[in-house]
């Protein structure tokens, strides 16, 4: 993966691992007792500071501010995990875990200060009501959305709201204006990006997050491809940053035979608890290699960590991010949340995968994001494997413990300079709204290229295209007219991608980036070894 897009991916993708685990300590919850943060049975000087400053500070405070604050800088001496969760913030990262919300069923992208509808959910409460690829919304219940610099996430609280609630639309498709009514409803959010058959017997499945659909969302994949004549599987956890751990847990059954052991966890105040197998799984035969970089972590490194120490499964990429701490949430008065590490949790062979976090929270996070090159961090791992105790697999391969799962085949990094000029491209949303609108002009694609392989090998940016993005780009003021080969190469198939997912699908995108992705060809080469 590219530096740059590293950079910008990587702390989206560790905001969804600091909430991984969160459902394992649930049940337990009902048994303590419900106290208010600040309600410690023995008097402390938190409680007589608050008094005093309630009693005699000589202005108005909110106290409920300086509690936040309080908490925060509390949690800062413990993990980088344990946190609090805004009230603000919870509802939406609860419907990530969830994999679901009530709303339209549509994705969009925001071109001149409007909402454009780059794809519509089948089935989904906007495709009944015949909303379209292209549509631009211009009002909501009367409300005027277009052309006020709207946030992505201001419009997303204008279209989501309670099941059943009714949303008016005025909305502009090509030359007219029409009115659209669209009844809110259950919309799924799939943590499956991609599953398709690389060729008559080899399958490749994308998994982006662990929510409590995912074990269901893979198994219909799986079976898919299954029928298919699936024989090989290539795993991509690239990305993952963990959630929910049961659902990694499952998955992994479905791969592992007999009552073999998954992971177990332990805590000081929480017994050993240990995950095994339990069911005769679905693909306990047939090679697997699984993909991983900085971004798979938490539940990710659960999965890979036991098909590792079983033997099971061939790790390719980058060494993963290195979570070895499951949390637990705690709902507080202000309707604010907790989550707080309660235990450990470690391999099979029990290695923890825990990093270090004695440097603070952002070392912690930033030791992830400087893992610049290959040769530098096959060096650093060298050195760490020189000194960390050792385990042996039934099959004779030495691991070690701490730092996240090590890839049995190292690959490099993206290290493609992007120049500045470049960078401004995509940050300023130039390259999504060309592909929008050469989708939107341009109907003929899907029918002079028949499949997303064919797409691919023969569909080539011409000088029209170049021109048009150079002026695109003179808009923000950015010159992009000599910028070299392989950033042009990287726009490209870039630019290809994203159209092959707005023309087809998901698993077209995907496609297309990986027939460019050293990592994905050389997990290619070790399974067809």
């Amino acid at each position: 993966m590219n530096n740059s897009r590293l950079k910008i991916a990587l702390p989206i993708f560790l905001s969804v691992s600091m909430i991984a685990g969160i459902f394992i300590g649930f049940k337990m919850r009902d048994g303590f007792p419900e106290k208010g943060f600040f309600s410690i049975e023995n008097k402390t000087s938190i409680n007589e500071v608050f008094n005093l400053i309630r009693n005699k500070y000589v202005d108005e405070v909110s106290l409920n501010n300086l509690a936040d604050t309080a908490i925060d800088v509390i949690l800062s001496k413990l993990d980088p995990h344990s946190v609090r969760i805004p009230a603000s913030q919870l509802e939406s990262i609860n419907e990530d875990l969830q994999g679901s919300f009530y709303g339209i069923g549509i994705e969009f992208d925001i071109f001149n200060d409007t909402l454009n509808v780059t794809h519509v959910l089948n089935n989904g409460p906007a495709f009944k009501s015949n909303i379209k690829f292209g549509d631009k919304f211009i009002r909501a219940n009367r409300m005027l959305i277009a052309g006020k610099k709207m946030s992505s996430d201001s419009l997303r609280k204008i279209i989501c709201g309670n099941k059943g609630t009714a949303l008016k639309l005025e909305v502009l498709r090509k030359d007219s204006f029409i009115t659209v009514f669209i009844n809110r409803d259950y919309v799924a959010v799939n943590s499956i990006d991609a599953a398709y058959m690389i060729n008559h017997e080899t399958g490749y499945i994308k998994i982006d997050k662990f929510s409590t659909q995912t074990y269901h969302e893979f198994m219909t994949a799986l079976m898919d491809l299954k029928n298919k004549g699936l024989k090989k599987l290539i795993l991509d956890l690239r990305g993952n940053g963990g959630g929910v751990l049961d659902e990694a847990v499952e998955i992994a059954d479905e791969f592992l035979e007999g009552d073999k052991l998954i992971t177990y966890t332990i805590g000081k105040h929480f017994p050993k608890k240990e995950y095994r197998c339990r069911r005769l799984g679905q693909f306990e035969k047939g090679a697997i290699i699984v993909l991983a970089d900085e971004g798979a972590a938490s539940a990710s490194e659960v999965l890979m960590g036991a098909l590792q120490d079983w033997d099971r499964a061939t790790i390719v990429g980058r060494r993963s991010f290195g979570k070895g701490l499951v949390q637990e949430q705690f709902d507080l008065s202000d309707k604010s949340a907790l989550r707080i590490t309660i235990a450990r949790y470690y391999t099979p062979l029990g290695r923890s995968i825990q990093r270090s976090y004695a440097n603070g929270g952002l070392a912690y996070y930033n030791e992830a994001i400087e893992r610049k090159n290959n040769k530098a961090e096959i060096t650093e791992d060298s050195i760490a494997i020189a000194l960390a105790k050792k385990y042996r697999t039934p099959a004779g391969k030495i691991l070690i413990d701490g730092g996240g799962i090590y890839p049995d085949f190292y690959t490099t990094s993206d290290t493609t300079n992007m120049s500045e000029s470049t960078i401004q491209l995509f940050s300023n949303n130039i390259i999504n709204k060309f592909v929008f609108n050469t989708a939107t002009v341009d109907q003929n694609i899907k029918k002079n290229y028949k499949t997303p392989d064919e797409f691919y090998k023969n569909y080539h940016l011409n000088s029209s295209d170049w021109e048009e993005i150079i002026k695109m780009s003179n808009s923000i003021k950015v010159n992009v007219s000599k910028i070299n080969k392989s950033e042009k190469d990287f726009i490209e198939i870039n630019i290809k991608s994203k159209l092959a997912r707005l023309i087809w699908n998901k698993n077209a995108m995907y496609q297309i980036i990986n027939a460019e992705d050293k990592t994905f060809k050389k997990a290619c080469e070790v399974i067809n070894q």
